[in-house]
Formats: structure tokens, C-alpha cells, sequence
């Protein structure tokens, strides 16, 4: 049963309110906002019907403090009001009500506004995962493509990605660029990052297959896959609209082959002028290749992969990301012998 907060100073209006809604949603009445915001506290309520003119704390500010917290900002808040002055509506609605009530109410109506709302709220929600239900199928259809034209590359997208899931918690956990991770959703983050590989999908056959070592001449064609990665999502973005997921998408592909140090490609980015999205999969991305066999090279034991990466820290890697590499190298060990 979904809960309601009821916010007015006026205990007529209150119990109005309560029988019109309890046999419906689970009414929570208070008498005024400094109350509510005590409840708060311990509880998200899936609405709140707030009346303007209270002592202490108005109906307006009492709004301004819930939109200012990011807890409490998605709340739906519907104004109970004895004014008809639209000036008074046109400010509520800037601020983020949904709706307004006047006073006296009747239940029906209160009870079909509540409903509308709430029901709305349902339905985006659906929708946006709906959205995100099919974005991950498209994203995990491109990833197969590309990850079945590279025949010594089995099993490395799904890796990777349970890598990178390690690594954020982790970064998370001793707040190494902890500001900017906080920033991220980390479920699109790691579905994102599936797709750092997509220019491979451009690359030839031959070369991607190639049973040996590159030739220089095959070796700048392979490095093509980084721009090719970023010029086939600016293709999806250009066609879709410019999203949270694609953007990082792009990151990921263009970037995961710059280096620390500047040496990288496709340009030459130096220290954080590389995006933390490409600083990460850098390091997840050389470690499954080092501990994979490939047509060219033997899988190098676990060990000896972690000490190439911790001796090129600073260098090709960005050396705080290779410190928390280093806390959680044997949970990566843990994940290349299960898959």
C-alpha cells in the first residue's frame, strides 16, 4: 500500500483527508512541516499533500527544502490551498508541485488527483525500464557481434565487465576519484562500457584473426578501432539523441588505449586529461588480454599480469586506479578462472 503524508495545520482538513484516503493508501497525517520533515527521516512517502499557509514553516518553503535534498526532490507534492490566484499556482508549479487542491475538497476529487499522479509515475517508471531493458538487449547484440568476429576473444566483453563492477566498488569504497564516481549510475556505467570494442566490428577479418603478430602497417589499422568505436555511437547518437549511456559508451571506446604517460592512442591524452572512463578500462581491459591465450601469445599466470601492470603504474596506468587494482587483484583472479 502505498504511503501519503497529509501536511496541514488544520485538524478538520486532516481528518478530511484521512477518511477520504485511508481505505486506499496509508495516510500519515501531520500538523505541520517541521513534523513531516522529523518523518521524513524514517520514512519516503510516495506523495505528499501539503497545505500553503502554515505557521514556522510555509507550504512554498517546505517545497523549496524538499526539492534541495536529493532524497526527497522526486517526492510528488500536491498543494492544498484556499487561494485562486493563478500568480500563487504559476509560483507552486515553477517549484515543482504537481498539482493543486483547493479548499474545501471533496474526496472524489482529492482521490482522482491522487490517483492520476501517482499512476503516471507508475507508468514512466515502466517505461524507463522498459527503455532500459532494451538498450541492454541492443547493447549485448552489438557486443556478440563484435566479440564473434574476434575469434581470440571469447568470454572477454562479460569479463571485463564484471572487472570494471569490481573496481568501482572498490574506488568507491577508499574514495579514489570518489566525487566523480558518486556521480555515476553504475548499472549503465558497466553496460556501457560493453561496447569499448565496437570499431573492431569495421576492422578486417584477416587482421582481427590474424594467427600472429600484427605488422606495423596491420597494427595502425587495429588502432583504428578506437576512433571507429566513437564515430559509430556519435552515428547512434545522431540518430537518437545524445544520452547519459552513450556518452559514456564514447568514452569508453575512444579512449581505452591512451596512456598515463601520453604515449597512448588515438590522441595522445597525458594524466587526467584522460577520462576516468578510459583510465579504468585500461587497466581491466590489458589485464584480461594479458591472462588470455591469443593466436599471437601464450595467457600469462595471473601473477605475472599483475606485475606488468603495477610496474607500468604511473607510466601507461593511472597509478591511483593500479593501487586499487593491486587491494583487489585476487578477486580478478577469482572471476578469469570461473569464466
Amino acid at each position: 500500500m502505498k504511503t501519503i503524508f497529509v501536511v496541514d495545520d488544520s485538524d478538520t482538513n486532516l481528518s478530511m483527508a484521512e477518511v477520504a484516503l485511508e481505505n486506499q493508501y496509508r495516510v500519515m497525517t501531520m500538523p505541520s512541516a517541521a513534523k513531516m520533515f522529523s518523518f521524513l527521516e524514517k520514512i519516503k512517502p510516495d506523495m505528499i499533500i501539503l497545505d500553503i499557509e502554515m505557521p514556522d514553516i510555509s507550504g512554498f518553503a517546505a517545497l523549496e527544502q524538499l526539492k534541495s535534498n536529493d532524497d526527497w526532490n522526486d517526492i510528488p507534492v500536491m498543494f492544498l490551498t484556499g487561494y485562486t490566484d493563478a500568480k500563487v499556482e504559476a509560483k507552486g508549479f515553477e517549484m515543482g508541485a504537481v498539482d493543486f487542491l483547493s479548499k474545501p475538497f471533496s474526496a472524489p476529487v482529492l482521490l482522482n488527483r491522487i490517483k492520476n499522479h501517482l499512476d503516471v509515475d507508475e507508468i514512466i517508471r515502466e517505461r524507463t525500464a522498459q527503455l532500459n531493458r532494451m538498450q541492454n538487449s541492443i547493447v549485448s547484440v552489438l557486443a556478440d557481434m563484435v566479440e564473434n568476429r574476434d575469434k581470440g576473444t571469447g568470454g572477454h566483453i562479460e569479463r571485463t565487465s564484471i572487472y570494471i563492477k569490481i573496481l568501482l566498488e572498490a574506488m568507491k569504497e577508499h574514495g579514489v576519484y570518489g566525487d566523480e564516481i558518486g556521480e555515476w549510475n553504475a548499472e549503465k556505467m558497466i553496460s556501457s562500457a560493453r561496447m569499448h570494442d565496437l570499431g573492431k566490428i569495421i576492422i578486417s577479418d584477416i587482421i582481427v584473426n590474424k594467427p600472429g603478430k600484427l605488422t606495423p602497417e596491420e597494427y595502425e589499422i587495429m588502432k583504428t578501432h578506437a576512433v571507429e568505436g566513437e564515430r559509430i555511437i556519435d552515428e547512434i547518437i545522431s540518430r537518437t539523441g545524445e544520452g547519459e549511456f552513450l556518452r559514456n559508451a564514447k568514452l569508453f571506446a575512444g579512449t581505452h588505449h591512451e596512456r598515463w604517460d601520453g604515449n597512448g592512442y588515438p590522441r595522445g591524452l597525458a594524466g587526467e586529461e584522460i577520462p576516468l572512463q578510459g583510465r579504468i578500462m585500461a587497466i581491466v581491459d590489458v589485464y584480461d588480454a594479458l591472462v588470455s591465450e591469443r593466436p599471437y601469445k601464450k595467457a600469462f599466470p595471473h601473477e605475472e599480469a599483475v606485475n606488468i601492470i603495477m610496474e607500468n603504474s604511473g607510466a601507461f596506468y593511472d597509478p591511483k586506479i593500479t593501487e586499487i587494482f593491486y587491494k583487489v587483484k585476487d578477486l580478478f583472479k577469482e572471476v578469469r578462472s570461473r569464466l
